[in-house]
Order: structure tokens, then sequence, then C-alpha cells
């Protein structure tokens, strides 16, 4: 599957990064004892030689890049050791003194030039025989009474040696003095040392020394004598490492020849004799006795005057180690002694719980306070704990988890701790080490997690469905199933997009197409999930790239303007492009007829005559017809790559103000020509008043009617009617003045004949009006009854009959029916309206 450029940038990216990554380098730990690696528990003797080379730091870098190796010290400390950078040598440099500085802190790195590790490494300074005893006090000066009891203690002298076990301990003994019969005026060391050498032979037999306690006594049998001897000077030397002094003397009592003494069997190097006075002294540490009884031969052999042996004889010498401390701490296992316990154990295990995977034993086989160290864990700090610390003799190990957070596959697959055992009493601070080495097991214990908290890409909006936008990346630490990431997407913005649930690649609806004009930016979130539904969330934000894909367009393809001499004509086209430039249009005239006298501006549309032209008289000039109506092509094109352009037609009527001053209604109508629909805008303006005016009218009166007890009953005055003279009856037809047609018609009666009609004899009767009907609600009576006829308000003149015309005869009795039938309705109506006065 070929990418698409955004996504191999990122794959890209993401290979650089992993290319880039360097791997820190790291000591080698070789235990102790070893001359090579970290330095770990190495401890150097006090006496070791300045410019003796002394250790040689190891190490290697994963890459396999050249390393380099550093040592520094705190800077109120001395710098006792120095290293070469390149083969990692380490030489003293300075004298070490044990009594002064029993442990060195140095700080111990290594470097690949990218990356620098540095440790901290404590030297332990061991002991030598190398302080000489010395006194807490001297000279000593004491009085003591001539009449002191023989036997009696005079003194006790006190001598120090720095030097611990053997080394440090202290024996006493008198050198020959001389005694003067009075005191030297002013007695000085030099003096008393001067006794060293006999003077006449003579040694002094008053006073004896307790080698062990430095207690200094009379000697039993002897006297101090005031006048005989007024001071007595002793000399008393301390000396250290001494075991035991053997005496021989020879038999010969007045000749006694010169003495040698000599070890003749095997002390493995441990003890030597002083070949003249017998001291045996040990010779190396105790801490270096393997046994705890020697059995020694010391030979003595007699020197003749001549110098050539004579006399020998063997004395056997048993030294027994007392309290011997020959036995460092040792770790076991559940088949022995044993230096490397492995473990395995899940990541992030309950804090408090125990490793009950290792059963480890740890014993130191001396008595006593020899038999007393400390026990702590070396390694990354904080995650276990072990019990108990202070051992005595030997105890069962416990590891405990200190801090559970820590225990992550994902940081170390392996952990690898020292168990360390150190004497804590002892001068020669024996010590022991064991691994503890525990491979970790994964747990799905990561949520997956992006690179990004969130994503942005910019797409062109012509892109084809299917098309790849950009690829999200989350990563889960944790090993096999645990690690593996489905992909998926959600929001209201990821209709039109898709991701791949293995890969992470979003890309488009296949069927998708995109608009920046409708839509020119989406955003959704895709989510990251592992098998067991642990997920993270992460924003893409997706914008379109405009794409000059709309033509510009004009609001009608045919338009008509009206220009008054002076003023412009605007012309407008709009592009439904999103963004600059696609969207900006620029005018220009194409063709003008029947003469160009136009300037339009290109980025406005504004359409003026040009400068020349400034009356109607210069265009009659140029169009003698006098027709001041033109016709144009303008062209609206965009600024987008590539670009799009549209044309239409435009009609000009050029007048001037003195055309439009004629009449309001001129003026409005050339104001509207250009702008028809403003026209109509104010018309249906007017009708809409007119209607809600007549809406209100209507409104109020229905209300007035309402109020006034809706629709009120036709209301008569009923009056009495005069009583006619017998034989003669007058009806007289009422009209009101200001009706027109009810002029035409008069009604008048003449007395009735015998035979009821008003026709004379010899004659034809007239045509007749139909009677009037009989007043509404009145019942018929008979003729002697009296009768009313309904009557109205307003001024009524009954007609006079002398001056009243005869009415003409109508042609024909057809014509007659008419107008009676006309007269009949019109008299309906009147009663009708007569109804509401």
């Amino acid at each position: 599957m070929r990418l698409d450029p955004q996504a191999a940038l990122a794959l890209g990216l993401l290979r650089l990064c992993l290319a880039q990554v360097n791997f820190a380098p790291h000591f080698f730990d070789n235990g102790v004892g070893s001359t090579n690696g970290n330095m770990a528990l190495f401890s150097l003797p006090e006496d070791t030689p300045v410019g003796s080379h002394v250790y040689t730091l190891n190490g290697t870098d994963p890459e396999g890049d050249p390393v380099s190796y550093h040592i520094s010290f705190d800077p109120s400390s001395r710098s006792v050791f120095s290293v070469d950078p390149n083969f990692g040598n380490i030489t003293l440099v300075e004298e070490l003194d044990r009594e002064r500085e029993d442990e060195i802190e140095a700080i111990i790195s290594i470097s690949d030039s990218l990356n620098l590790v540095a440790e901290k490494v404590v030297i332990l300074v061991t002991d030598a025989n190398d302080e000489a005893p010395r006194f807490i006090q001297e000279p000593y000066t004491v009085h003591v009474p001539e009449d002191t009891p023989p036997g009696s203690s005079i003194l006790k002298v006190h001598a120090v040696d720095k030097d611990t076990g053997s080394g440090g301990s202290v024996t006493y003994f008198l050198q020959i003095s001389r005694t003067l019969s009075s005191p030297p005026p002013n007695p000085s060391p030099e003096e008393g040392l001067s006794t060293l050498h006999p003077h006449k032979n003579m040694q002094s037999t008053k006073f004896a020394m307790d080698r062990h306690s430095g207690v200094l006594r009379l000697r039993p049998g002897t006297t101090l004598d005031y006048e005989k001897a007024r001071a007595h000077f002793v000399t008393v030397v301390a000396k250290g490492s001494e075991v035991l002094t053997v005496a021989a003397m020879d038999g010969d009592r007045g000749k006694p020849n010169h003495i040698l003494y000599s070890l003749m069997s095997e002390s493995d190097g441990a003890f030597e004799i002083n070949e003249t006075s017998g001291t045996i002294s040990i010779t190396q540490s105790p801490a270096q006795l393997q046994r705890e009884v020697y059995e020694l031969h010391v030979q003595v052999t007699e020197v003749s005057s001549a110098g050539s042996p004579a006399a020998q004889a063997i004395v056997p010498v048993t030294i027994r180690i007392v309290n011997l401390n020959n036995h460092p701490p040792t770790f076991y296992g559940e088949s022995g002694p044993q230096n490397r316990f492995e473990l395995s154990m899940y990541e992030h295990p309950p804090q408090g719980e125990i490793l009950r995977g290792l059963k480890i034993t740890v014993n130191d086989s001396d008595q006593g306070a020899n038999a007393k160290f400390n026990l702590r864990l070396v390694g990354p700090g904080g995650i276990f704990r072990v019990v108990p610390q202070t051992i005595l003799n030997e105890a069962q190990v416990t590891i405990i988890v200190e801090n559970s957070a820590a225990i992550d596959f994902e940081k170390f697959k392996v952990l690898t701790f020292k168990l360390l055992a150190i004497e804590v009493n002892t001068p020669e601070k024996f010590s022991s080490t064991a691994d503890v080495v525990i491979q970790l097991l994964d747990t799905n214990d990561n949520v997956p997690k992006f690179t990004s908290q969130y994503y942005i890409a910019r797409i062109p909006e012509n892109v084809p469905g299917g098309s790849n936008v950009l690829a999200v990346t989350a990563v889960d630490p944790d090993t096999g199933p645990w690690g593996e990431v489905k992909y998926s997407i959600y929001g209201s913005g990821a209709d039109l997009f898709l991701i791949h649930p293995s890969t992470g690649i979003v890309y488009t609806q296949p069927w998708a197409s995109l608009d920046a004009e409708a839509t020119a930016r989406y955003n959704f979130y895709v989510k990251a999930e592992d098998m067991e539904g642990r997920y993270s969330l992460a924003e893409v934000f997706v914008t379109l790239l405009d794409v000059n894909d709309h033509y510009p367009q004009f609001g009608k393809s045919i338009q008509e303007k009206t220009m008054v001499l002076g003023t412009s004509v605007k012309i407008e086209a709009t592009d439904q492009d999103a963004e600059e430039p696609n969207n900006l249009v620029d005018y220009s005239i194409i063709r003008v007829e029947p003469a160009n006298v136009f300037d339009i501006n290109a980025h406005t549309g504004e359409i003026r005559l040009k400068n020349s032209i400034c009356s109607l008289e210069a265009l009659h000039n140029i169009t003698p017809s006098g027709v001041y109506t033109w016709s144009l092509e303008v062209q609206a094109t965009d600024r987008g790559s590539p670009s799009f352009s549209t044309t239409a037609s435009l009609k000009i009527d050029i007048t001037d103000t003195e055309m439009l001053s004629r009449s309001p209604m001129d003026a409005f109508l050339m104001q509207t020509k250009d702008n028809p629909m403003k026209a109509v805008g104010v018309l249906a303006g007017i009708m809409a008043i007119i209607v809600a005016i007549t809406v209100l009218v209507s409104t109020a009166t229905y209300w007035r009617n309402r109020k006034s007890n809706k629709v009120l009953p036709v209301r008569r005055v009923l009056r009495k009617r005069p009583s006619p003279a017998p034989g003669t009856v007058h009806i007289k037809w009422l009209k009101f003045n200001r009706t027109k047609a009810a002029a035409k018609f008069v009604l008048q009666e003449d007395a009735p004949n015998e035979n009821c009609n008003n026709h004379s004899q010899g004659s034809p009767p007239p045509p007749r009006a139909p009677a009037p009907p009989p007043p509404p609600g009145m019942a018929p009576s008979t003729a002697a009854a009296p009768w009313t006829v309904p009557t109205v308000s307003g001024s009524l003149t009954p007609p006079q009959p002398q001056h009243l015309p005869k009415p003409k005869a109508l042609g024909s009795p057809m014509q007659s029916a008419l107008v009676s039938e006309l007269r009949q309705k019109f008299e309906k109506n009147n009663v009708a309206s007569k109804a509401y006065f």
C-alpha cells in the first residue's frame, strides 16, 4: 500500500526517533574480592605504597561505543586516587591512614560521550601494624617513701597503640637503668635513655614491671634507702605485637656464653622470634590466622666466645588463639552455601508482600561479638527492605516489598540486588555478599497512550474519497496481547472519516465529498484501546484547504441600470469559494455599444463615464441618434489559480438631474427603474397599511356593537290614526326628500265608489300599483277596526293633490307592472331602513 506524503513523513520521523535512542553504558559488577569492575565493597590496606595500581574500572556500552572513566571526590576530602580515562586503571596517589580515615567515599563514572552514569562507592581502608605505642603521659614522676613495703605498686603507665586487633596490643618491660647518688640538676629524657647503656655492668634490680598491665612494683625483698639513692631513673618500653618471651640461661655461672633463639617448627609464617631476646611476635593480622592452636618449637643455641655454636636446647611453645575472628558471614540456600539467589514474580506485587520464593540463611561461625553483623540490601533504593538488619550468629533472611509502583516490568525486566553482611564491632570488618536476581513478569497495567494529545491535519477540499488524512500513534508498553492497540473513531465530525484499527491511519470515507465552503473544519476523537478495554483519547482537527472550484456569479445575466451624469452605477458578482484569493473578484468591460464612454473600477465594480463626458450634449455628439441607452458586456474574474470568469450583459440609461426633477412621481420612477423590487416593496407597504387600517376600523365597529347589546330589535312607533269620514279613505305615501327615486312615484287615492274602484264608467281603469304590504307584526283586522301604519322620525311633507302632476299613462300594461314592481321594492327598502332609526 502506498502511503501519502504526510503518513510517510510521520513514519520517517518515528524511525528517526527510534534510531536516535542511545542506551547508557554501565559498569560490570564482579563482586567482592575482584580487582576490576565497579569497586563494589573494595578494601585496601593502609600500608599500600603510593603509586600502586590498586584497581581497574571496567564497563561497556550497549551500542559498542568507546567509553571513558572518571573518578571524583568531595571537595572537602582528599583526592586519594587517580584514574586512566581510557583504560580505567586506578592508582593510589595519597598515603592511607586507617587511624585517620577508615573509609573513602568516591564517585566513579562511565561515559559514552552522550550518556554519563555515575555511582557512589565506599572504599574500606584495612588496618596494618604501622603505629608505635605512645604513652599517655611522660615523663612519669612519682614520690615514694623509703619505707615502702617490698612488692608494693608504685606507678601504672599506659601506652596506646592506634592499630586494631593484635597490632594494637601493648606490652611493657624495663630497660637497664643506673642509680645516682643525687639527681641531676635538670633530668631530661635523653638522660633517661642513656640508661640503656649499663655503667660498670650494673643492673637495677629494685623494680619490676607487669608486662600486661603496665604496673611498676617494688621487687620483693628489696628496700629503698633515701640516704643511698634519692632518685631512681627507670626506662619503660611499650611494645606491640608481642606474644611471649622465651628465656634461657647458660648453666655456666662464671662466664655465661651468649644465647641465640630460633624457631624450629613451621608456623605458617605467622610468628617470629627475636634471636637475642627470645620474644615471639605475630607477623600478620589476626584475621589471617587460620588455626586456633599453633605448636611452636624454640631452639636455644649457646655461642662460645670463639663465635661457634656450642650446646643447644629445644623447648615446645603452644600458642592458643582466643576469641579468634576468622569466619566471615556466609549465605546459605537450601542446598548449602550459596552466593546467588533467583526468583520470578509478577510486577506490582502488594505493598508489604514477602518474597517467599527466596530461602536465604546467613551465618557467622565466630563467637560473641565477632559473630555480630549487619545485613542490608545494596541496589536500587526504596524498592525492597530486608529483615532482620542486625544479626548475631545466624538468621533467616526475609525480603519485603517496600515500593510496589517501582517494581515495573516496563522499566526493569530484571531487578538485581546484593545482600551485604558486614561485621559490626570487629577490626577486620569481615563481609560477604550474595546476589539476588528477580525476573519480573508482565501484567496489563498500562493504558495505551497517544504520542500527542491532539493531531492537526490540513488537506485540500477536492481530495478523492478514501484518501489518507493523517496517522495517529498510541503506545502500550505492555507486552504480548496486552500491548496490542486497536484504534477507533467517533464524534460529531467523524461521519466523513474512517480509521484503520491496526495502523491508526485516518482516511476519508469512499463516498465522501468535502467542501470547504460548506464545512471548513472538522474535529473528532480517536480512541486507542487494548484487549481489556483500557483506553485513551486524542482529539483530531482537520482543516480543509480551499480550492478555486467556483465561478463568480452575477445576480442577473442581463441587468438594466440608470446612470445620472456625475454619478456611478455598480455591478456586483459573488464567488462562493471559502478563502482568499479564490473568492476575490476583479471586474472588466469586454464590449460596449454604440461606443465606449465608460471606465470601471476593477476591484469595486463601479462604472463611471469617462472624464471627458460631462453632459448629454457630449453624448449626443457621440450618438447623433439621441439614444442614451448603452449596451455593455462585463466580466467578473476571480483571483484563484486557475482563474475562473463569468460575463453578463448590462444596459445603462444615461440621464441628467433636470429630467429627474420634473415631478416626485417621475423622480421616484427614475430612482426605482434600476431596482424594480424597490417599487414593489413601496406598493406592498402601502397596501399593508390600508389593510391594517381596515382591520382596525372593522374591529372597533364590531366591539362597539357588542357593547351596545349586540343587535337591537326593530323599533316601531305606533300612532293611532284618526277615524276618517264615513265612506272616505285617503292613503298617502310619504317619501324622503333626499331620495330621488321616490319622487317618481306619487300615490293618490280617490274616494272609493260604490264598486270599490277608482275607475269611471266608460273608461278603462288606469294601472294600479300593488298595495303596500301590511305592517310587520300586526294582525289583520276588520274594516271597522282602527289601524295604524308605521312611521319614522324625520321631516315628511305630504304632497298636495292639487299640485301633483298626473302620472302619464304608460304605453302598455307590462310597463305599468314593471313600474309598480320597482316602486314596491323601493318601499320595502325604505321600510327596512326605518327599522334602524
